[in-house]
C-alpha cells in the first residue's frame, strides 16, 4: 500500500501552518485572505488524498483482477 508516515505528518504540517496563517490573517483583519489560505491549503492536501486514494483503487484493481 505504502502510506508512510511521511505522508501523515506532511498532511498535519500543512493543516498546522494554514492553521497559523488563517490566525494571523484573520486577527489583522484580512478575513478575505484568510479564507483563500484556508481553501487553497484544503484543495492542496485534497488532492494529496486523492491521489493515495488512486493508488489504493489501483492496487485493489491489481488484485481482483489479477493484473500485474
Amino acid at each position: 500500500m505504502g502510506v508512510d508516515v511521511n505522508t501523515i505528518f506532511q498532511i498535519a504540517g500543512i493543516g498546522i501552518i494554514v492553521a497559523f496563517l488563517h490566525t494571523i490573517l484573520d486577527q489583522m483583519g484580512k478575513k478575505e485572505y484568510a479564507q483563500w489560505v484556508t481553501l487553497l491549503g484544503f484543495i492542496y492536501i485534497l488532492f494529496m488524498v486523492a491521489t493515495i486514494v488512486d493508488d489504493l483503487f489501483q492496487k485493489i484493481k491489481s488484485v481482483f483482477l489479477f493484473q500485474g
